[in-house]
């Protein structure tokens, strides 16, 4: 067994300490915190200063940051908001979505540009839904049918990105006809567990115990979320499927069975919030920077190119079918939920590093689809947010209007 150190660890939660701080000291600065948490991993990592390379103790605690990131992913889904008239809208567009991934993706394969158009296609389909939730919150929208429209778009395609990749890019050998049984079976499984949970939830026996033990050393809860999230993320590989799919259906269904509509843990989230985003992601994504291979990306034009070509099939894949929101939050809004759904980084970390791992791309082609993630989270959210500062402000009346308004008075 490999020895366990803790000196290149300590380096790593010293970034994690310092990031939030230094963008706490320049508020000015817009930058979002995942996107210098990667940038200083890489930074210390071997493709720069070398002070910190991926040993044992650091590999696992980024396991649990990407198992973590995509379980507290699953627990923003609403499905009180993925019903009706939106649900139709954000499915519609995104299936469209899939469907100018592919063509790109093929496109960018006859091209000599990449290895794996399907692997392309999924990667570039997913949005940032643990980024772009936050932003609306603090724009005052994520209540909103604007924000409502967003979320759902965002949800729906991360969940089949996630499924998608699970299914035909795992590291299991088995064939996509044998992944499909064994993700129906999953599903049925899935289904079984969201049941008895529900069940219990309501019991009034279980209920009141949970209660009670819910904010005592015993933590309750949050021990059976972490049962839940382990539980699955074992069943998920035990039936060669992806990792991550099993940690985000295990967040998916935390919310569909703990609706707490009679506010008795109201700190049950925050807790998991505090556990994720306070000691396990962080980790994830620095080790996504100590991973970054810099030298790969800038060893051929070629490669540098792929950067804005990336950003741009972003766009594209992701913008465009926001069009179809126009009839309901009108041509600014549409134009900003398109942005918004552009942004992506989570989920391309997530593939690239399981794409690379597998062979299915390059380092090449994995640092540049990083480095085009990170340009979208600095430029898209930044330009979505523009558009709905914008549209609040109150319009100058045409001339005639005014003119118009002077000779009756």
């Amino acid at each position: 067994m490999d020895e366990i150190s803790f000196s290149g660890l300590v380096i790593v939660f010293a970034v994690a300490f310092g990031a939030p701080l230094a963008l706490g000291l320049a508020p000015g600065l817009r930058l979002p915190l995942v996107v210098l948490e990667i940038v200083a991993g890489i930074v210390i990592g071997p493709a720069v200063l070398g002070w910190v390379e991926v040993d044992l103790a650091i590999e696992v605690l980024s396991l649990f940051g990407l198992a973590f990131l995509l379980f507290l992913a699953g627990l923003e889904l609403d499905f009180d908001r993925l019903r009706g008239r939106p649900l139709e809208v954000a499915g519609l567009g995104f299936a469209v979505s899939f469907g100018l991934a592919l063509a790109t993706g093929f496109l960018l394969d006859a091209g000599g540009l990449v290895e794996s158009p399907l692997f392309i296609a999924i990667v570039l389909s997913a949005t940032a839904l643990g980024i772009i939730i936050p932003l609306l919150k603090d724009a005052g929208e994520s209540a909103t049918e604007f924000g409502q429209l967003v979320i759902a778009g965002a949800s729906i395609a991360d969940f089949a990105a996630v499924v998608l990749l699970s299914l035909f890019f795992s590291g299991e050998s088995t064939g996509v006809t044998s992944r499909i049984v064994l993700l129906a079976g999953f599903a049925a499984l899935v289904g079984a567990v969201a049941l008895a949970l529900s069940r219990a939830e309501r019991s009034m026996r279980v209920s009141s115990l949970l209660v009670r033990l819910q904010d005592t050393t015993a933590q309750i809860r949050v021990r059976g979320a972490l049962l839940l999230l382990a539980g699955f993320v074992a069943l998920a590989e035990r039936t060669g499927l992806e990792a991550i799919l099993g940690a985000f259906i295990a967040g998916a269904i935390l919310t569909l069975v703990d609706r707490d509509e009679t506010m008795t843990h109201e700190h049950f989230r925050p807790k998991l919030e505090a556990i994720g985003f306070g000691v396990f992601i962080p980790v994830f994504f620095i080790t996504s920077g100590l991973r970054f291979n810099l030298d790969a990306l800038f060893e051929s034009g070629s490669t540098l190119v792929l950067v804005p070509v990336f950003l741009v099939a972003l766009l594209l894949v992701r913008a465009l079918p926001a069009a179809f929101y126009r009839p309901l939050v009108g041509g600014r809004r549409s134009a900003a939920a398109g942005l918004l759904q552009a942004t992506s980084l989570t989920f391309i970390v997530a593939a690239a590093q399981i794409g690379m791992e597998l062979g299915t791309i390059s380092e090449a082609t994995g640092a540049a689809l990083i480095a085009a993630g990170l340009l979208s989270v600095l430029i898209f959210p930044l330009a979505a947010l523009t558009l709905l500062r914008r549209g609040e402000a109150p319009e100058r009346p045409p001339a005639a209007a005014i003119a118009g308004a002077s000779v009756a008075n």
